[in-house]
Order: C-alpha cells, then structure tokens, then sequence
C-alpha cells in the first residue's frame, strides 16, 4: 500500500501496483481478522492505496463509516472511481500524507474512530525518523477511548534479499554507499521498537508478532522481480539516469536468479517478514 512521499513525484499508479504487487491485499487475512470490523465502527484506514481492501472494510460496516487516506493522488483517484459513494455510501477516500495528519486533515484527530487500520503501509509512512512517534500519536487522537490501532507493515529483515542486492547494484554501477541508502524508502522495525513507541504515545499494547512469510510475486510479463523492482526501489532506482535504471534492475533479477526463482516453476518468491500490532487506547 502506498502512504507517503519522499519528494513531489508521485511514484504509483493502480496498474502497476496489480501487475507487480496484486498479493498485498490478498495477503491481509490474519491483520483483518485482528480488526474484525462490526457493523457500527467508525474505522481510519492509513495508507489505503487503491482501495480494495478499505472497500472490503466497508462492506463489513455496514451502518459505520470508513476514511481511507493515502499520499497518492493516483491511487486515490483510482479508489474513487472503482469504489463510487452511489455504490459504496458509508466510504470517502482523500489524499493525504500520512505523516502530517494534524496539518493536512487536522479533522481526523478528533477521537471519532473505533479503529485505526494499516496493511502494508507503515514501512513507508515511518520511513523519517523525525515524524515517527507523530505518526503514532495521530492515531492515537483519532481513536475513541478503548478504541484499537490494528495494523501489519514489513518487520525487521523484511525482503531482506533483494534490499540489499538494491544496494549493491547501484554501489556498482557508481553510486555511493551513503547516498544509496539515503534513498532507501522503508523502515522495518523489530517488534521491540514497535512496542516501546507505542507504549511511549500511551497505548497499551495487546499483540507484537512478527512471522517470515516467503510470498510468491506475480507472473505477470511487466510483474514479477522486475516489475517488483521498478515498483517499490523507485526511489532508489533515481539515484541513476534513466539509461542506467534497466541495467540495475537486470543485475537485481540475474544477482537474485540463484535463490529467488524456483526451478521446478521458475517462479520468484521474496522473503517477507511482516510485524502485525494491535494496541489499545485506554479508556481514560
């Protein structure tokens, strides 16, 4: 899901988010049986992307209400158009970066919601470390008294593989170490970091779990580990011209062939770790 970003450029579209990434939502079992929507909830979904999975909240809330918010006026504009209100009443989709809710939708940190709600998003939202507890300490405003903050996001040593051959790649192709990791866009905390924030904004924290869970990527002809690639290393596929881009992502794919594709198949899978959380707001 897509959250905020590191600079204008908006890097995400709904098509090539579902040619290299369409398992995301699909993926979201376990972190929404943890929210188990009921039908009068009031529910924020941080980092909504395209909407699918906000949509499936709000079918589930039947007479609550659902606000999906996320940094990309692309995806955003995709989730109005599939997710219309004739066909979809009690859901609003809105640009916004997630990492300044108080000046970008100061509305939402009213303590209206039941739930707070995040998949795949914080990894990027909690990329600066300057507006990490922030971002907490907004969803806590937003939340009711003995409302929850329930969500999954990339845990310590998530894609590990293929950050790290990212890294290389372009140290090999004349990019300095330090301004290579400068562009990396994600943050993957370990479940110790995850509950001591939370604790610290004053959640009281119910469930940190953390589970390594090796996920198939697409098969499709733009998908896979090169469409992967070009989708999510945007930002560090910009530390090189534009001519340099494809040779960068070729070393990625021919360095990571050996252990991410599969002979039986040839299809590529990725080591995913994700961090699930659900926490709290107290009652007084």
């Amino acid at each position: 899901m897509t959250v905020t970003q590191n600079s204008k450029k908006d890097h995400w579209s709904s098509k090539a988010y579902n040619t290299s990434a369409s398992f995301v939502p699909k993926l979201a079992t376990t972190v929404y049986s943890y929210l188990d929507p009921q039908p009068t909830d009031s529910i924020l979904d941080i980092g909504c992307g395209d909407g699918p999975l906000t949509a499936q909240i709000a079918g589930a809330v039947s007479s609550g209400r659902v606000l999906g918010l996320d940094a990309s006026p692309s995806m955003i504009q995709t989730a109005q158009k599939d997710y219309a209100p004739s066909k979809h009443p009690n859901l609003i989709f809105q640009v916004a970066d997630c990492t300044k809710l108080s000046k970008e939708v100061p509305e939402v940190l009213d303590g209206s919601f039941d739930k707070v709600f995040s998949n795949a998003a914080y990894h990027w939202i909690l990329r600066n470390p300057e507006t990490r507890k922030d971002v907490f300490s907004d969803a806590f405003k937003a939340l009711k008294p003995g409302g929850s903050l329930v969500f999954e996001m990339g845990g310590a040593g998530n894609v590990a593989e293929v950050r790290s051959t990212i890294i290389a790649a372009l140290a090999m192709h004349g990019v300095l170490l330090d301004e290579a990791r400068k562009a990396d866009p994600w943050f993957f905390p370990s479940e110790k970091w995850i509950s001591a924030m939370l604790e610290d904004v004053g959640f009281q924290v119910e469930r940190v779990e953390l589970e390594y869970r090796p996920t198939r990527l697409t098969d499709h002809d733009e998908g896979g580990l090169e469409g992967w690639v070009r989708l999510f290393g945007a930002q560090l596929l910009e530390t090189v011209s534009e001519l340099t881009r494809a040779e960068v992502v070729r070393w990625v794919v021919e360095v990571l062939r050996s252990s991410c594709q599969r002979e039986e198949d040839g299809s590529w899978w990725i080591g995913y770790v994700r961090l699930r959380a659900v926490a709290k707001k107290p009652q007084h």
